[in-house]
C-alpha cells in the first residue's frame, strides 16, 4: 500500500503551475522501538500530566500552552491567539529564485521530501519545470507551509521526479566560532601532513550507501528474536580501553604500512579487576604513609 501524501498542493514557476504531492523521503518506522511496560503485569504504561507543584493529574480541559518569561513564570497563549498568527497555508509553493548548489551551507539542510505530480494533468507542467532544471547546477528556493509553519524549501531534480528540502533558519543554527575559537593550532610538521595526505589516498573511494551498516540496529533485533524465542542472553563485560598514548608520527607511518595502532594499543597488558583492585589499594597504603 502506498503511502500517504504528506501534502498536497501546486508548484508554480512563474505563470507555469502543476498540482503536486509531497512524501517524506526518509522514514523510521524500521528502527527498533521499546515501550513502557509494567514489569510485574507486562502491561504497556500510560503516561499522564502531572502539575510539577501539587502532583495532581491534569485532565484535557486543563492543559493549555504556556511561554516561559523567566524561570517558573509562564504567560499564558490562548488557542484562538496561536490561531491568529499562524499562517494560512495557500498550498502554493511559489519558486522565489534559483541559487549554486555549493552555495547552500549543508548545515541549513533539514527534511528531505520527495515531489511528485498529483494526478496526469500536470504531469506535462511538472515535466517541464524538472527539465528545465536540469544540468542548471542551480537549486531552486520556495516557501511552504507544513503543520502551521513556513519553512524555506530547496528544490531540485532526482529522477523522474524533484527533491524538496526544507531549511533552516539562521536562528537555529549554532555559531560555530563558540566552539571552534577555543581550538588551538600547533606546529604539524610537513611531514605528518603528507603522510596524513597519503592516508586519505589509501582510503579513496565512493560515495555508497548500500555499505552503511547500523550494527547496533541488527544487534537490537537480534536481542529481540532471542528473548522472544526463549533463549538465554549472555551479558559480556566490556573491555577496559587501553589508555597508553601512541607517538603521533609512528601512528601515521603504521597506518600507512596498514598496521592498526589499535592493535598495537591492545597488545598492551591487560589491566583485570583484580589488578587494578591491587594497584589502588597499593597507592592508598603509599598516600597514608605519606600522610603518617
Amino acid at each position: 500500500m502506498a503511502p500517504r501524501a504528506y501534502w498536497k498542493g501546486s508548484l508554480k514557476l512563474s505563470l507555469v503551475s502543476c498540482p503536486i504531492a509531497l512524501y517524506p523521503a526518509s522514514t523510521a518506522a524500521e528502527k527498533t522501538r521499546f515501550h513502557m511496560i509494567n514489569k510485574e503485569t507486562g502491561n504497556r504504561l500510560k503516561q499522564q500530566m502531572v502539575d510539577s507543584e501539587t502532583g495532581d493529574v491534569v485532565e484535557g480541559d486543563q492543559k493549555g500552552r504556556g511561554y516561559e518569561l523567566k524561570k517558573g513564570s509562564y504567560v499564558e497563549i490562548e488557542k484562538e491567539e496561536l490561531e491568529a498568527v499562524q499562517i494560512e497555508s495557500n498550498h502554493t509553493i511559489d519558486i522565489d529564485s534559483f541559487v549554486p548548489r555549493d552555495e547552500i551551507d549543508k548545515r541549513y539542510l533539514d527534511n528531505p521530501y520527495y515531489i511528485v505530480p498529483d494526478g496526469k494533468a500536470g504531469v506535462d507542467a511538472f515535466a517541464v519545470i524538472r527539465d528545465a532544471m536540469k544540468d542548471q547546477d542551480r537549486v531552486a528556493l520556495a516557501r511552504i507551509v507544513l503543520t502551521n509553519r513556513e519553512h524555506i524549501i530547496a528544490i531540485e531534480p532526482l529522477g523522474k521526479g524533484l527533491l524538496g528540502t526544507t531549511l533552516r533558519y539562521p536562528y537555529e543554527l549554532r555559531d560555530e566560532s563558540d566552539y571552534f575559537d577555543g581550538i588551538k593550532s600547533p606546529k604539524i610538521s610537513k611531514d605528518m601532513i603528507e603522510l596524513a595526505s597519503h592516508i586519505l589516498d589509501t582510503k579513496a573511494a565512493h560515495f555508497d550507501p548500500t555499505k552503511f551498516k547500523d550494527e547496533y540496529e541488527n544487534a537490537l533485533k537480534a536481542l529481540v528474536r532471542r528473548k522472544a524465542s526463549g533463549k538465554p542472553i549472555k551479558v559480556s563485560e566490556r573491555e577496559e580501553k587501553p589508555d597508553n598514548v601512541v607517538n603521533l608520527m609512528d601512528a601515521l607511518k603504521a597506518s600507512l604500512k596498514g598496521k592498526s595502532t589499535t592493535k598495537r594499543r591492545a597488545s598492551a597488558p591487560h589491566r583485570t579487576p583484580a589488578r587494578r583492585a591491587a594497584k589502588k589499594a597499593h597507592r592508598s597504603a603509599a598516600r597514608q604513609r605519606k600522610a603518617g
